[in-house]
């Protein structure tokens, strides 16, 4: 009587195990699966919308030549917008200038240059028309990578 007392009170308590419930589980795999499945479409809706808008992403190359202009951004987007009879003294009366650090990094820059087949360093998009190059342009003090913008349309990848 004495060892069944004891083996009473060492029985483990009654508690519920817990078991998966199949409905449960094959609704969620089927809201996973839902969920998957709008992600995809939403992302090649947007995809096909970009494509339809002319805007197909970053350029993808690191290297290019460049044969147009270059210089900021404001200066690129005046030059565009001038009529074609005004575009050779817009260039002459916006030379591209910079200031030029101890170090020796320009920045800062205003105005406009030609760029005639010049290797460019690819750095970013600023919209569907223009992205940013780093490009070796010629400046009073001599001859310095440059971070300018340039029309899209005027870059050539490298391969």
């Amino acid at each position: 009587m004495h060892s069944r007392r004891l083996l009473g009170s060492l029985a483990p308590a009654t508690f519920t195990i817990q078991h998966f419930d199949p409905t449960n589980v094959k609704y969620a795999m089927r809201y996973h699966f839902a969920l998957i499945l709008a992600a995809a479409v939403a992302s090649t809706a947007v995809h096909a919308q970009t494509a339809a808008n002319g805007e197909t992403g970053a350029l993808q190359c690191a290297i290019g030549k460049v044969t147009g202009v270059g210089g900021s951004e404001q200066s690129v987007r005046e030059y565009l917008a001038t009529p074609d009879r005004d575009k050779y003294r817009y260039i002459a009366d916006n030379p591209i200038q910079c200031r030029i650090s101890d170090e020796g990094r320009a920045s800062a820059c205003t105005g406009i240059t030609t760029l005639k087949r010049e290797q460019v360093s690819v750095y970013d998009q600023i919209d569907s028309t223009m992205i940013t190059v780093v490009a070796r342009v010629e400046l009073d003090h001599g001859t310095y990578p440059v971070l300018i913008a340039v029309p899209r349309k005027d870059v050539q990848c490298q391969e």
